[in-house]
């Protein structure tokens, strides 16, 4: 079975190296929305505070954004995991052709 990589080996690097970062920070990321940080209240948010008003300043409303927050953070860590899984096969598709040409 022959295989033909997508990516060149650069752009798979770049991919695998931005897939770290990102990993890396939205993890943090999630972490800390997860235990509610109050220095990303204003992120959650969203800067409308008219929203929070229409709810009655309720803090369950809060403890609901931080955790939807939270979950697209995860989510989209998930995602960068499986952006670098296909990085590295394609790096490894790359090699595999340059040993056999």
């Amino acid at each position: 079975m022959v295989s033909c990589p997508v990516l060149g080996p650069k752009c798979s690097i770049y991919y695998m190296v931005i897939s770290v970062w990102g990993i890396v920070m939205l993890a943090l990321m999630a972490i800390f929305l997860k235990i509610r940080t109050p220095n990303l209240l204003e992120d959650v948010l969203g800067g409308n505070i008219t929203k929070w008003e229409d709810h009655n300043f309720s803090i369950q409303y809060v403890r609901d954004q931080y955790d939807s927050s939270a979950l697209n953070c995860g989510v989209a860590a998930i995602l960068y995991i499986v952006l670098f899984i296909f990085a590295f096969i394609q790096l490894r598709l790359n090699n595999a052709t340059q040993v056999t040409a």
